[in-house]
């Protein structure tokens, strides 16, 4: 009686070249918001390039000699219900496309491998999660629609397990896209000043924006406790 043995499939371990490390360090500033700028260079920014929707008018005033025009998005103003929300919807097709197909790009030249390799051992003690996530974690902090459409993708690809979503769906919910929303609204308040003329908001820009980032890496370590125990518990 002859036995066969079945062996076991050696784990060929992808080779991480010097394009991959450039396409990571490429795709970190195209995301990071680094380039966001009105001259050339806004080119390497995702939402400069992303760009927004035109202007419609909504209706026009005579002010004496003057007409003042007022101007809304296609969506409009004053919907409501489920057509309103298809609408708001239709807004998020752009921003997530072009997000999922520089995702692809960056991914077809080795960014995720590179990624993977090189800040897994930063993000699992920090936040729980592989470096593979390290991209989707960058772009959720300029865009939220292009955050979840990369997380989404990640856990699609087997590389985010339940556990690591919800870690990583509690840090990006958390203030998520603090740089953009913060530099473009918050940061008018760091102009106001007292009828003193002291500063209204008496911290510096960095110190809130630093507050932020705790607190999203606060949220997420609290979800991978609450994630820890129960898993325990249904032990």
């Amino acid at each position: 009686m002859s036995t066969t043995t079945q062996e076991t499939p050696a784990v060929v371990e992808e080779k991480v070249g010097i394009g991959a490390y450039l396409s990571l360090i490429f795709a970190i500033i195209f995301f990071s918001g680094l380039c966001a700028s009105s001259h050339w260079w806004g080119v390497f920014d995702f939402t400069t390039v992303n760009g927004g929707f035109g202007k419609l008018v909504s209706g026009v005033t005579q002010n004496g000699d003057a007409l003042q025009v007022a101007t809304t998005s296609f969506r409009g103003k004053g919907g409501s219900g489920a057509i309103d929300g298809f609408m708001f919807a239709l807004t998020l097709v752009p921003t997530v496309m072009f997000a999922l197909a520089m995702i692809t790009v960056f991914e077809y030249y080795g960014a995720l491998r590179a990624a993977r390799r090189l800040l897994t051992p930063v993000l699992r003690p920090l936040l729980g999660l592989p470096g593979s996530a390290t991209l989707a974690l960058i772009a959720s902090l300029q865009s939220t629609d292009g955050g979840a459409a990369l997380t989404r993708q990640l856990k699609d690809a087997g590389d985010l397990n339940d556990t690591e979503v919800n870690i990583f769906a509690s840090f990006q919910m958390t203030a998520d896209a603090c740089i953009t929303n913060f530099f473009s609204s918050g940061a008018v308040l760091f102009t106001l000043t007292n009828a003193d003329g002291q500063l209204a908001v008496p911290v510096s820009l960095g110190l809130c924006l630093g507050v932020m980032l705790i607190g999203k890496v606060f949220a997420a370590n609290l979800m991978r406790i609450l994630m820890i125990r129960g898993s325990k518990k249904a032990a």
